[in-house]
């Protein structure tokens, strides 16, 4: 029994298992099912992932300070996080994957990194 590559068809030859013919076409298979399905989702991971550059530059601590104005003029979006963090102490902590930041007063915010 003979099968046909995932990708481009052809006769694989080899392990009975495999499911393409070359590293090539399983490559090109998997970035067409892995791709972003529109326009929006890219734009949406795109800002959340220069979010985080953001962020991480700002934050090679694990905690600090910085003012609204600096991570605007960087380019932050503040309506793009990745989930929101309420604490006991009633505060919100707002975090893209593991960087954080709380609003706290004149135009500061502290940066926090989430530890794994």
């Amino acid at each position: 029994m003979s099968k046909n590559c995932l990708e481009c068809n052809e006769k694989i030859v080899g392990r009975e298992d495999k499911k393409f013919c070359s590293d090539g076409c399983r490559n090109a298979y998997n970035n067409k099912i892995n791709k972003d399905s529109n326009n929006y989702m890219r734009n949406v991971n795109n800002k959340l992932r220069k979010n985080y550059r953001i962020l991480s530059d700002a934050n090679p601590d694990g905690k600090s300070k910085i003012t609204k104005t600096k991570l605007l003029s960087k380019g932050f979006d503040f309506d793009y996080f990745t989930n929101i963090l309420n604490t006991n102490t009633g505060n919100t902590y707002y975090f893209v994957y593991d960087q954080g930041y709380r609003f706290l007063e004149n135009d500061f915010y502290m940066l926090v990194k989430k530890e794994y």
